[in-house]
């Protein structure tokens, strides 16, 4: 099992596809990369060379922010708009949709599916004693 920047790559994919098991590498990345160093994007990741391997650990390495780095500027970068006040910030810090989605219903996912809704409210008539 090939292990690039800390994440074990999954043998049985194409390289083009098991790439983007990395945290910051998506399709079109991982494209461009196999582009770069020359490697066949239709081979398994079984079938790569201990050269190949080595030169796509470098690429990336290099070249690219992935995994632990890029989560700890996106992070900060969060932070940084909590710090300052600004609307995105406020709506991190709150738990609410951050990029202008509705909030009256379909947000149950960022709210940790909270129901605050109970029938119609009223309450039944006491009954006589």
């Amino acid at each position: 099992m090939p292990r690039i920047a800390g994440v074990n790559i999954p043998e049985n994919k194409q390289i083009q596809i098991a790439l983007t098991y990395i945290y910051g590498i998506g399709r079109s990345l991982s494209k461009k990369i196999l582009k770069e160093t020359g490697v066949n994007p239709k081979k398994k990741a079984v079938e790569l060379t201990a050269q190949e391997v080595s030169q796509l650990k470098d690429m990336i390495e290099k070249n690219y922010k992935i995994e632990g780095e890029l989560k700890r500027i996106v992070m900060l970068n969060i932070k940084r708009l909590k710090d300052i006040s600004a609307w995105r910030g406020m709506r991190h810090m709150r738990g609410l949709p951050v990029r202008g989605q509705q909030t009256r219903t379909n947000n149950r996912t960022v709210r940790g599916n909270v129901r605050k809704t109970v029938g119609s409210g009223r309450k039944p008539a006491a009954t006589p004693t």
